[in-house]
């Protein structure tokens, strides 16, 4: 499984809008590189990787070899609730990775 990190902001408030960044440590291996030995590396590549919020898909994509190895994605959704944040993904190796982070949100002030 391949290690991940989740960054969000320090403080959520319901009904803003939230970057996230996503961290993935994976080679990314487009399968054209040799080892020392002349030898190819074989291809293995994240086939997709999808995130969903409180049980809602808010991030999906299929990246290709064209993305370098351990790499980053940013992406937007709402705040609406508290809840769950939960990454999975899947390599071409069959490897699947997830990630679950808890999102506190907190209520605006008037």
């Amino acid at each position: 499984m391949s290690n991940a990190r989740l960054q969000l902001p320090a403080r959520i408030v319901r009904g803003d809008v939230i970057r996230a960044r996503l961290l993935i440590q994976h080679p990314m291996d487009s399968g054209y590189l040799q080892n020392l030995q002349g030898q190819l590396i074989p291809r293995n590549v994240i086939v997709w990787l999808t995130c969903d919020y409180v049980g809602q898909e808010v991030f999906k994509v299929e990246p290709s070899s064209g993305i370098a190895g351990n790499p980053l994605f940013e992406f937007y959704f709402r705040a609406a609730e508290s809840g769950e944040l939960w990454v999975r993904w899947l390599d071409e190796q069959g490897v699947t990775g997830e990630l679950r982070q808890s999102v506190v949100v907190l209520q605006p002030t008037s």
